[in-house]
Protein backbone atom coordinates (compact mmCIF):
# COMPACT_ATOMS: atom_id res chain seq x y z
CA UNK A 1 0.00 0.00 0.00
CA UNK A 2 2.57 2.19 0.51
CA UNK A 3 4.16 1.67 -2.84
CA UNK A 4 1.03 2.33 -4.34
CA UNK A 5 0.60 5.50 -2.27
CA UNK A 6 3.99 6.76 -3.33
CA UNK A 7 3.73 6.18 -6.89
CA UNK A 8 0.69 8.30 -6.48
CA UNK A 9 1.96 11.42 -4.99
CA UNK A 10 5.39 11.05 -7.10
CA UNK A 11 3.37 11.28 -10.42
CA UNK A 12 4.61 15.03 -11.05
CA UNK A 13 7.04 15.36 -8.48
CA UNK A 14 9.11 12.88 -8.58
CA UNK A 15 8.32 11.17 -12.13
CA UNK A 16 11.80 11.12 -12.66
CA UNK A 17 12.21 8.47 -10.37
CA UNK A 18 10.05 6.10 -12.02
CA UNK A 19 10.91 6.38 -15.45
CA UNK A 20 14.54 6.78 -16.16
CA UNK A 21 16.21 3.76 -16.46
CA UNK A 22 19.40 5.12 -18.43
CA UNK A 23 22.74 4.50 -17.13
CA UNK A 24 23.66 7.84 -15.12
CA UNK A 25 26.90 8.79 -16.97
CA UNK A 26 25.19 8.76 -20.87
CA UNK A 27 25.64 11.66 -22.35
CA UNK A 28 23.53 13.82 -24.05
CA UNK A 29 23.87 16.43 -26.85
CA UNK A 30 22.10 19.63 -24.90
CA UNK A 31 20.95 22.30 -27.86
CA UNK A 32 22.39 25.82 -27.46
CA UNK A 33 20.43 28.57 -25.48
CA UNK A 34 18.29 29.64 -26.41
CA UNK A 35 15.91 27.67 -29.09
CA UNK A 36 12.95 29.88 -29.32
CA UNK A 37 11.45 33.40 -27.91
CA UNK A 38 8.39 31.98 -26.67
CA UNK A 39 7.79 32.69 -23.05
CA UNK A 40 4.75 30.02 -21.88
CA UNK A 41 4.43 30.69 -17.85
CA UNK A 42 4.97 34.18 -15.59
CA UNK A 43 5.81 35.54 -12.78
CA UNK A 44 2.59 34.59 -10.11
CA UNK A 45 1.47 31.36 -12.22
CA UNK A 46 0.34 28.38 -9.49
CA UNK A 47 -0.95 25.06 -11.15
CA UNK A 48 -2.86 22.24 -9.08
CA UNK A 49 -3.42 19.08 -9.32
CA UNK A 50 -4.96 15.83 -8.05
CA UNK A 51 -3.41 12.72 -7.62
CA UNK A 52 -6.08 9.25 -7.87
CA UNK A 53 -6.38 5.85 -8.27
CA UNK A 54 -10.07 5.34 -9.48
CA UNK A 55 -12.09 7.60 -7.55
CA UNK A 56 -9.70 7.38 -4.52
CA UNK A 57 -7.64 10.94 -3.96
CA UNK A 58 -4.79 10.24 -2.31
CA UNK A 59 -2.38 13.66 -2.98
CA UNK A 60 -2.09 17.12 -4.65
CA UNK A 61 0.77 18.61 -6.33
CA UNK A 62 1.16 22.57 -6.84
CA UNK A 63 3.91 24.10 -9.16
CA UNK A 64 4.21 27.96 -8.71
CA UNK A 65 6.07 30.26 -10.41
CA UNK A 66 7.92 33.36 -8.49
CA UNK A 67 10.11 36.18 -10.17
CA UNK A 68 13.47 36.37 -7.47
CA UNK A 69 16.97 37.47 -7.86
CA UNK A 70 19.42 34.94 -7.06
CA UNK A 71 23.25 35.10 -7.08
CA UNK A 72 22.69 39.09 -8.82
CA UNK A 73 20.63 37.14 -11.56
CA UNK A 74 17.20 37.71 -12.15
CA UNK A 75 15.62 34.19 -11.94
CA UNK A 76 12.04 32.36 -12.31
CA UNK A 77 11.81 30.66 -8.61
CA UNK A 78 10.07 27.18 -9.66
CA UNK A 79 8.08 25.38 -7.02
CA UNK A 80 6.99 21.90 -6.98
CA UNK A 81 5.23 20.67 -3.89
CA UNK A 82 3.67 16.84 -3.41
CA UNK A 83 1.64 16.04 -0.32
CA UNK A 84 -0.47 13.44 0.50
CA UNK A 85 -4.17 13.83 1.52
CA UNK A 86 -6.94 12.19 3.50
CA UNK A 87 -6.43 8.17 3.95
CA UNK A 88 -3.49 8.36 2.32
CA UNK A 89 -1.99 11.02 4.50
CA UNK A 90 -2.55 9.19 7.64
CA UNK A 91 -0.71 5.69 6.23
CA UNK A 92 2.00 7.35 4.82
CA UNK A 93 2.72 11.07 5.05
CA UNK A 94 4.60 12.88 2.10
CA UNK A 95 5.63 16.44 2.23
CA UNK A 96 8.14 16.54 -0.65
CA UNK A 97 9.56 20.31 -2.18
CA UNK A 98 11.41 20.66 -5.21
CA UNK A 99 12.93 24.21 -6.63
CA UNK A 100 14.65 25.57 -9.46
CA UNK A 101 15.83 29.28 -9.69
CA UNK A 102 16.48 29.73 -13.64
CA UNK A 103 17.86 32.43 -15.13
CA UNK A 104 14.71 34.34 -17.08
CA UNK A 105 16.92 34.64 -20.25
CA UNK A 106 18.36 31.12 -20.64
CA UNK A 107 15.56 29.16 -18.55
CA UNK A 108 18.92 27.57 -17.13
CA UNK A 109 19.35 26.75 -13.43
CA UNK A 110 20.99 28.83 -11.12
CA UNK A 111 20.21 26.81 -7.62
CA UNK A 112 18.14 23.54 -7.71
CA UNK A 113 16.76 22.37 -4.25
CA UNK A 114 15.36 19.37 -3.16
CA UNK A 115 13.58 18.37 0.22
CA UNK A 116 11.60 15.12 1.13
CA UNK A 117 9.89 13.91 3.98
CA UNK A 118 8.16 10.87 3.52
CA UNK A 119 7.52 8.91 6.41
CA UNK A 120 10.22 8.99 8.62
CA UNK A 121 12.86 9.45 5.43
CA UNK A 122 14.66 12.61 4.96
CA UNK A 123 16.37 14.00 2.53
CA UNK A 124 17.51 17.87 1.79
CA UNK A 125 19.81 19.15 -0.37
CA UNK A 126 21.20 22.71 -2.77
CA UNK A 127 22.81 22.70 -5.95
CA UNK A 128 24.21 26.05 -7.51
CA UNK A 129 25.11 25.30 -10.83
CA UNK A 130 28.50 27.13 -12.33
CA UNK A 131 27.63 27.84 -16.05
CA UNK A 132 31.46 29.23 -16.78
CA UNK A 133 33.07 26.27 -15.58
CA UNK A 134 30.36 23.77 -16.48
CA UNK A 135 30.29 22.34 -12.68
CA UNK A 136 27.71 21.90 -10.03
CA UNK A 137 28.46 22.65 -6.24
CA UNK A 138 26.74 20.15 -4.07
CA UNK A 139 25.81 21.24 -0.70
CA UNK A 140 26.29 17.72 0.66
CA UNK A 141 28.91 16.46 -1.73
CA UNK A 142 30.87 19.41 -3.28
CA UNK A 143 32.08 19.84 -6.70
CA UNK A 144 30.88 17.85 -9.61
CA UNK A 145 32.23 18.25 -13.38
CA UNK A 146 29.26 17.74 -15.36
CA UNK A 147 28.39 18.19 -19.07
CA UNK A 148 27.48 21.97 -20.64
CA UNK A 149 23.71 22.83 -21.15
CA UNK A 150 22.68 20.49 -17.92
CA UNK A 151 19.19 21.13 -15.99
CA UNK A 152 17.45 20.48 -12.87
CA UNK A 153 14.50 18.22 -12.88
CA UNK A 154 12.33 21.35 -13.18
CA UNK A 155 13.84 23.66 -15.54
CA UNK A 156 13.75 20.55 -17.87
CA UNK A 157 10.36 20.70 -17.93
CA UNK A 158 9.92 24.92 -17.65
CA UNK A 159 12.04 24.38 -20.90
CA UNK A 160 10.19 22.35 -22.73
CA UNK A 161 7.37 24.53 -22.21
CA UNK A 162 8.91 27.31 -23.83
CA UNK A 163 11.26 25.73 -26.15
CA UNK A 164 10.00 22.05 -27.02
CA UNK A 165 5.91 21.34 -26.16
CA UNK A 166 5.07 22.83 -29.90
CA UNK A 167 3.82 21.76 -33.54
CA UNK A 168 7.31 22.02 -34.53
CA UNK A 169 7.61 18.31 -33.04
CA UNK A 170 6.92 15.04 -35.56
CA UNK A 171 5.44 11.85 -34.33
CA UNK A 172 8.07 9.71 -32.33
CA UNK A 173 10.56 12.42 -31.99
CA UNK A 174 12.59 11.97 -28.74
CA UNK A 175 13.14 14.85 -26.67
CA UNK A 176 16.73 14.24 -24.10
CA UNK A 177 17.96 15.85 -21.61
CA UNK A 178 20.80 15.36 -19.27
CA UNK A 179 19.59 16.28 -15.66
CA UNK A 180 21.85 16.76 -12.43
CA UNK A 181 19.41 14.53 -9.75
CA UNK A 182 20.36 12.95 -6.41
CA UNK A 183 24.26 14.06 -6.81
CA UNK A 184 24.49 12.12 -10.20
CA UNK A 185 23.71 12.99 -13.72
CA UNK A 186 20.71 11.67 -14.70
CA UNK A 187 19.14 11.34 -18.56
CA UNK A 188 15.46 12.06 -19.31
CA UNK A 189 13.69 11.14 -22.09
CA UNK A 190 10.29 11.36 -23.67
CA UNK A 191 8.57 10.82 -27.10
CA UNK A 192 5.93 12.64 -28.67
CA UNK A 193 2.57 10.53 -30.03
CA UNK A 194 1.14 13.38 -31.51
CA UNK A 195 -2.40 15.43 -30.87
CA UNK A 196 -5.40 14.44 -28.93
CA UNK A 197 -8.51 15.64 -27.47
CA UNK A 198 -8.96 14.58 -23.91
CA UNK A 199 -12.01 15.10 -21.64
CA UNK A 200 -11.39 17.33 -18.40
CA UNK A 201 -13.36 18.86 -15.90
CA UNK A 202 -13.02 22.24 -18.21
CA UNK A 203 -14.09 20.45 -21.03
CA UNK A 204 -12.67 18.67 -24.16
CA UNK A 205 -8.64 20.10 -24.55
CA UNK A 206 -6.42 19.66 -27.47
CA UNK A 207 -3.23 18.25 -26.17
CA UNK A 208 0.04 17.29 -27.21
CA UNK A 209 0.69 13.35 -26.20
CA UNK A 210 3.80 12.28 -25.22
CA UNK A 211 5.22 8.66 -23.77
CA UNK A 212 8.25 9.15 -21.31
CA UNK A 213 10.52 6.03 -21.52
CA UNK A 214 9.92 4.18 -19.34
CA UNK A 215 11.99 0.88 -17.94
CA UNK A 216 9.49 -2.40 -18.95
CA UNK A 217 10.52 -5.11 -16.18
CA UNK A 218 9.58 -2.88 -13.02
CA UNK A 219 6.65 -0.95 -12.85
CA UNK A 220 6.02 -1.24 -16.67
CA UNK A 221 4.81 -4.06 -18.87
CA UNK A 222 5.22 -1.83 -21.83
CA UNK A 223 7.20 1.90 -22.72
CA UNK A 224 3.52 3.05 -23.40
CA UNK A 225 2.79 2.73 -19.62
CA UNK A 226 2.76 5.98 -18.97
CA UNK A 227 1.31 8.77 -20.83
CA UNK A 228 1.17 12.43 -20.41
CA UNK A 229 -0.80 15.01 -22.19
CA UNK A 230 0.21 18.91 -22.49
CA UNK A 231 -2.24 21.76 -23.77
CA UNK A 232 -1.73 22.28 -27.71
CA UNK A 233 -1.89 26.16 -26.72
CA UNK A 234 0.70 29.03 -25.56
CA UNK A 235 0.43 28.33 -22.20
CA UNK A 236 1.68 24.25 -22.65
CA UNK A 237 0.20 23.03 -19.61
CA UNK A 238 0.47 19.85 -18.07
CA UNK A 239 -2.88 18.73 -18.35
CA UNK A 240 -2.67 14.71 -17.13
CA UNK A 241 -0.53 12.31 -16.41
CA UNK A 242 -1.40 8.85 -16.65
CA UNK A 243 0.40 5.31 -15.45
CA UNK A 244 -1.17 1.92 -16.47
CA UNK A 245 -0.04 -0.63 -13.94
CA UNK A 246 -1.00 -4.21 -13.03
CA UNK A 247 -2.50 -3.09 -9.41
CA UNK A 248 -4.46 -0.28 -11.80
CA UNK A 249 -4.05 2.97 -13.78
CA UNK A 250 -3.12 6.31 -11.31
CA UNK A 251 -4.24 9.53 -13.09
CA UNK A 252 -2.61 13.29 -12.27
CA UNK A 253 -4.74 15.78 -13.44
CA UNK A 254 -4.94 19.65 -13.72
CA UNK A 255 -7.45 20.44 -11.22
CA UNK A 256 -6.87 24.32 -10.74
CA UNK A 257 -4.97 27.19 -12.10
CA UNK A 258 -4.34 30.47 -11.73
CA UNK A 259 -1.62 33.39 -13.04
CA UNK A 260 -1.60 32.16 -16.93
CA UNK A 261 0.17 33.95 -19.69
CA UNK A 262 -2.01 33.35 -22.17
CA UNK A 263 -5.35 32.30 -22.97
CA UNK A 264 -6.19 28.84 -22.04
CA UNK A 265 -7.23 28.48 -26.23
CA UNK A 266 -7.19 24.96 -26.46
CA UNK A 267 -10.35 24.36 -24.47
CA UNK A 268 -12.71 22.82 -26.91
CA UNK A 269 -16.24 24.71 -26.35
Amino acid sequence: MKKLLLILVATWIGIHSVYSQEEKNDTIVIPSYPLTTHQAYQDGEMLVFGLSYGFVTGGKATLTVKDTIVNNIQTHHVVGRGVTVGIADVLYKIRDRYESFMDVNTNEPVKAVRSIREGRYRYYNEVEYNRDSSQVISKKSGIHNVQEGILDILSAFYFSRNHKFNDDLEKDEVIEYMTYFSDENFPLRIRYKGTEVIKTKFGKIECYKFFPVTEVGRSFKTEEDMQVWISRDKNRLPIRVRFDLAVGSFTCDLDEFKGLKHPFSSIKR
